[in-house]
């Protein structure tokens, strides 16, 4: 498949939607507003959502039924990536090729940055008008998935324990811990979350959470390869930063060789358990892929 013009086609539609949701610049709190779209609109690969999207189609779904759910993806992530970045935490300079939040802005309107994405996030999840035409019980479902994979027992909870891990010797349970949950999760919740709108069935959300749980596991081991030997005009970041900071990377505990070759096994699982969907799960797979083999 031409995936290219997939994934221009779908990320245009997120972004059309997501500048569409989104508090316009001048409504007040102008700076507030000016740092949420900073960092919304700095660049992003729509990877999460473009993934809910993929698998609502797998299963017969379409993009409208999806798009809600999908921006509030991209804005969970993006206030993530404000937080990550922060003096607090990994005190990055740069996010994809751009002065991170509190560079371009300040610390206080970073963090605010952070918890307003988040929380207008859960907004336009529960928002009637935007998910009109789908059931009730669907949306709280999949407010449900997405809280669980973004919080303590997902995202959040493997950040925690990423930042406690720095500088420590970690054993690979609590390697795999950190990575199928600080990155994972969210990835996870994106395909559980476009599967359950799209009105999945048992078997075919078995397949879509053997997929997720592979590829977000795959995309984290890519991610920690791509910090040692990733071009940082392409990445967007300094290349070593895990390596200085003494973080928990496959590549730390494994190997690079072996780090690779794990995230070739997740990826050839991830397209495996989507065999029982057919044709149309092919974005999906092609997704898989391209997020194993990527360089930024």
């Amino acid at each position: 498949m031409d995936l290219k013009s997939y994934l221009a086609e779908r990320t245009d539609r997120v972004d059309v939607a997501l500048d569409y949701w989104l508090p316009a610049e001048t409504l007040l709190p102008l700076r507030l507003h000016q740092a949420m779209r900073y960092s919304v609109f700095a660049g992003g690969k729509r990877l999460r959502p473009i993934l809910s999207i993929a698998a609502a189609e797998a299963i017969g779904g379409s993009i409208e039924q999806v798009l809600p759910a999908a921006c509030s993806l991209e804005m969970i992530h993006t206030y993530s990536l404000i937080h990550d970045d922060l003096p607090a935490m990994d005190n990055d300079n740069f996010r994809r090729g751009q002065p991170t939040s509190h560079r371009q802005f300040d610390e206080a309107t970073a963090i605010l940055a952070g918890d307003a994405l988040l929380t207008e996030a859960f907004r336009l999840l529960a928002d009637a008008e935007a998910n009109r035409g789908v059931a009730p019980e669907k949306i709280l479902q999949v407010i449900a998935i997405i809280a669980r994979g973004a919080g303590s027992l997902g995202m959040v909870g493997g950040q925690a324990v990423d930042m406690e891990s720095e500088g420590s010797e970690v054993d690979f349970p609590t390697l795999e811990y950190i990575h199928t949950h600080k990155t994972g999760a969210l990835i996870l919740a994106s395909v559980q979350a476009g599967g359950c709108l799209a009105g999945a069935d048992r078997d075919q959300m078995k397949a879509l959470t053997g997929y997720g749980e592979s590829a977000g596991l795959a995309f984290q081991i890519a991610d920690d390869i791509l910090n040692i030997v990733g071009d940082q005009a392409q990445t967007g970041k300094a290349s070593g930063s895990d390596q200085a900071r003494g973080k928990a990377t496959y590549p730390a505990l494994l190997g690079l060789a072996e780090a690779r070759q794990r995230a070739e096994e997740l990826c050839v699982r991830a397209v495996a358990a989507l065999d029982p969907l057919g044709e149309a799960a092919r974005p999906l797979k092609a997704l898989a892929r391209h997020m194993v083999n990527r360089n930024s």
